[in-house]
């Protein structure tokens, strides 16, 4: 295993030599960020002894950007017309916010928020849920319209949310449908399987949460992707110790694809294809035994069923 030598120079206090091994990268490239924060340089060797050859640069800036990913979270949440992407349910809300070091960042370069039109009427009993309804909608921007924007808006971060197969379905989904780049690589924290773990056998809701957290959720009359989007940035906080910096206290992060897996668009032609080749194939041939045993069983259950058959054919309708 590689040792690691870091040299930090403090204007207060001069140099000091630490020795590391083995760490893993995550830590030590926190440790890293924490200490270029109060404006500390950093000197890296990999090699112990060979304290004059640091690592390359391109190691360097590519770690730090690995790590400026796991930095980088940002909190997201849609509302929708329904439960299932695949049977032609869409977005009708998306909402996300930046946390960067565990702060909250404000202002609308942080915040990504649009009301999206789903091309398709919202059904009654979801508007009571979110309170967005064809009205509302009518004039605002397919998902397709915003969905560069979306993809900019969170690249180079970790997503969070809260059920993320639900989310994760109807974003991937509107991302492959418009012709869009796949995001299975992005990583994401999905904090309902999380509090599910930490809380377990009890009710681990996004309500549930801010109550047990004690995060004020008193506009939440109704969802809403932007509001839910801020107090998950809550909850994720004080599920994982606060907003103080501290190693090893985040929740590990997986690629979308674990939490969605999408049909390919081709799947339903090619079945229906591969449908269409047995249906056209000839009929196989029938013994007259085996003709008369099946006709004699398909009596006997009509009769044991005291007519009620339901594949009961007309030559058979005395049968009693």
């Amino acid at each position: 295993m590689n040792q690691f030598h870091i040299a930090i120079f403090n204007p207060d206090r001069g140099i000091s030599n630490f020795l590391y091994s083995p760490l893993q990268q995550v830590e030590i490239l926190r440790f890293f960020w924490f200490m270029e924060n109060y404006n500390i340089a950093i000197d890296v060797t990999m090699n112990p002894g060979r304290f004059n050859s640091p690592c390359r640069s391109h190691h360097w800036q590519q770690a730090k950007a690995d790590y400026t990913s796991a930095m980088r979270l940002v909190m997201l949440d849609t509302e929708t017309t329904g439960l299932s992407p695949i049977h032609g349910d869409r977005m009708v809300e998306i909402g996300a916010i930046e946390v960067f070091n565990r702060k909250v960042l404000s202002g609308p370069q942080h915040v990504f928020h649009h009301y999206v039109n789903p091309e398709r009427e919202i059904p009654a009993e979801v508007v009571r849920i979110h309170g967005i309804n064809n009205a509302k909608v009518k004039d605002k921007p397919a998902f397709r319209e915003i969905a560069q924007d979306f993809l900019d808006f969170i690249a180079g971060s970790t997503l969070v949310i809260h059920n993320a197969s639900f989310d994760l379905g109807f974003i991937m989904n509107e991302l492959r449908l418009n012709g869009f780049p796949n995001i299975q690589d992005i990583q994401v924290i999905d904090t309902l399987a999380f509090a599910r773990k930490k809380h377990p056998h009890q009710k681990n809701n996004l309500n549930a949460l801010c109550d047990r957290y004690n995060i004020d959720r008193g506009m939440r009359e109704l969802h809403g992707a932007l509001l839910d989007s801020e107090l998950l940035a809550e909850v994720y906080l004080g599920m994982t110790g606060g907003r103080q910096f501290s190693l090893g206290m985040d929740i590990p992060s997986q690629p979308a694809s674990s939490f969605v897996q999408l049909p390919e668009r081709s799947r339903g032609r090619d079945e229906q294809t591969e449908t269409a080749g047995i249906m056209k194939r000839k009929a196989l041939p029938i013994a007259n035994d085996e003709h008369e045993a099946h006709l004699s069983m398909m009596q006997r259950i009509h009769k044991e069923s005291d007519g009620k058959a339901i594949w009961h054919r007309p030559e058979t309708a005395e049968v009693s």
